[in-house]
């Protein structure tokens, strides 16, 4: 006689006091260490659910029991079951949270910007027709959906339902990822999950302007799009200008503000590749007049060193945006003292009454933290500042919790030297 196959018990985990406050407030992560027991052994991708002390339901999430985020929660509150229509409706909120934010002229921003919103551990990226999928949990590897019969909840098939505007699909993993990945599900950083096989570099528009992302190799889902609006900002305040762009990267912040009638821009990057990029960039916008007219120079050096040196000139708009110098809490200290020398560093080359963006990406360094080291090494040089704004995420990335802010920026207009005898206070303007 034959037996019934019967669906597996619940994992269901009982977790630390201070966990149950913290899952209470909407934190989304739950650490291994805060785990006090578990009825049974969890498998990687299944549905978690955590109850209080009291045996009453906290949250349920993505369970990883490789990981030290042990649980990604999914939902918290009352009881829901996580079925099909389930999944459908959290897709529908994170793209109506967009609705209304893009037209036609920019088609590369973001639709699922991970925990933020309720997708822990996955951020979805367009790219004109092409949907990068960055996974930053190993939980979602069985959850993606590439068998020939998917389960009715799976992410590939739910992304092609409701994106059909969204012709590719390419996976990211985060580095930490990409062994198991290859190992156990036979998926690799950059590969064409759905859709035609695409050159690594996609073309889209950003307010008009034309981009290339390297979506198959490039850092972060190929593009930095969560720069977006304070490249808008510069492009406001460069007509006449000569502008320097240190960590240049893509060469984005360039191109707006040679949109915006700079006399010249100074790309500034170590890689070449990345430097190419920026040239790439620069060419399939110059149809437009003030990109033409703008002079235009790359240099490839380490910034630090480059900025060090006694300046050879002076440049009316400076841009230091550099990438995460904290990528570990154990990092903070350095990463602080690192953004005090590139400030008073790019000092050296800002003329007087010229505009310093100094911006920051490290998530462990926090916007008091970040701003009060600028204005610090802004007063030990001596010269006079006046803050003009502070910036922080754009809403396509919108930050619901402690640890996903992690952009920062502030601009400052720099003057001279105080004159002997007079005390330096910034004078500030709002803070947006």
């Amino acid at each position: 006689m034959n037996s019934v196959p019967t669906a597996p018990v619940t994992l269901r985990l009982r977790v630390t006091a201070a966990a149950e406050s913290r899952l209470r407030t909407g934190h989304p992560w739950l650490f291994a260490d805060s785990v006090r027991g578990s009825n049974r052994p969890g498998r990687l991708g299944e549905l978690a659910v955590i109850f209080d002390r009291h045996d009453r339901f906290l949250a349920i999430g993505l369970f990883d029991p490789d990981s030290p985020l042990r649980v990604r929660v999914l939902h918290a509150g009352k009881p829901q079951t996580l079925d099909a229509p389930w999944w459908r409706t959290r897709l529908r909120t994170a793209l109506e949270r967009r609705a209304g934010l893009f037209d036609a002229q920019t088609t590369g921003y973001r639709l699922i910007h991970g925990e933020n919103d309720r997708w822990p551990g996955l951020v979805l990226d367009r790219y004109a027709a092409t949907g990068v999928l960055k996974i930053y949990t190993a939980a979602w590897l069985p959850r993606l959906g590439l068998d020939d019969a998917p389960p009715a909840d799976a992410v590939l098939p739910l992304l092609h339902a409701e994106l059909p505007e969204l012709e590719t699909f390419v996976l990211r993993l985060s580095r930490n990822l990409q062994t198991l990945a290859r190992e156990r599900f036979g998926l690799t950083d950059g590969q064409v999950l759905s859709g035609r096989d695409s050159a690594p570099n996609v073309r889209f528009l950003e307010t008009g302007l034309t981009f290339e992302a390297d979506v198959r190799r490039g850092q972060k889902t190929g593009f930095f799009l969560d720069q977006r609006e304070n490249r808008l900002r510069i492009g406001t305040l460069a007509r006449g200008r000569a502008v320097l762009n240190v960590f240049s990267f893509s060469g984005a912040f360039s191109v707006y503000a040679a949109r915006g009638g700079a006399t010249s821009t100074t790309d500034l990057d170590l890689s070449p590749h990345a430097l190419e990029s920026a040239a790439r960039n620069l060419a399939l916008n110059r149809h437009l007049p003030t990109v033409a007219a703008c002079h235009h120079e790359r240099v490839q050096a380490d910034a630090f060193a480059w900025l060090a040196q006694h300046p050879s000139r002076l440049f009316d708009l400076i841009v230091l945006d550099p990438p995460s110098l904290a990528r570990r809490e154990s990092e903070r200290p350095g990463a602080i003292q690192a953004y005090g020398r590139l400030v008073a560093s790019s000092l050296r080359w800002l003329a007087p009454g010229g505009v310093l963006l100094a911006a920051s990406c490290s998530a462990h360094v926090s916007a008091d933290e970040f701003f009060g080291t600028v204005r610090t090494a802004l007063r030990g040089t001596g010269r006079r500042f006046t803050e003009l704004e502070t910036t922080g995420h754009p809403p396509d990335h919108l930050a619901t919790f402690p640890e996903a802010h992690y952009l920062k920026a502030i601009y400052l207009r720099c003057e001279g030297l105080t004159p002997p005898g007079q005390t330096r206070p910034s004078r500030r303007r709002p803070t947006r």
